[in-house]
């Protein structure tokens, strides 16, 4: 019975450390995103990154992409910035395999 309790033991750490490590990846992943979108809207320095703060905060709303897309689709737009949500999509998926590569070599 050890054999099964230590291999039940293992996946449930296998399982946390998954879980905790897409967690930083896509923080890191939003962090860059709201950098990003900063430059794009001409913000930089300590604004920008107030801004990605404030961009990493807005997935903490409801599960899933959409509310920081939402978020930083919007205030492109209220900027006066050409873009569309999909462009935005496309660079959220880019920054997360940068974030990714980011927090593997931790």
């Amino acid at each position: 019975m050890t054999t099964f309790n230590d291999r039940e033991r293992d996946a449930e750490r296998k399982f946390e450390h998954d879980k905790e490590l897409e967690f930083k990846i896509v923080a890191r992943r939003n962090k860059l995103l709201g950098l990003w979108a900063a430059e794009q809207m001409g913000i930089s320095g300590q604004a920008a990154e107030a801004y990605a703060k404030e961009v990493v905060v807005s997935d903490f709303q409801r599960p899933g992409d959409d509310d920081v897309l939402e978020k930083v689709f919007g205030d492109l737009k209220s900027k006066g910035i050409e873009t569309t949500e999909h462009k935005v999509r496309l660079e959220m998926d880019r920054l997360r395999d940068k974030a990714r590569e980011q927090v593997m070599a931790e």
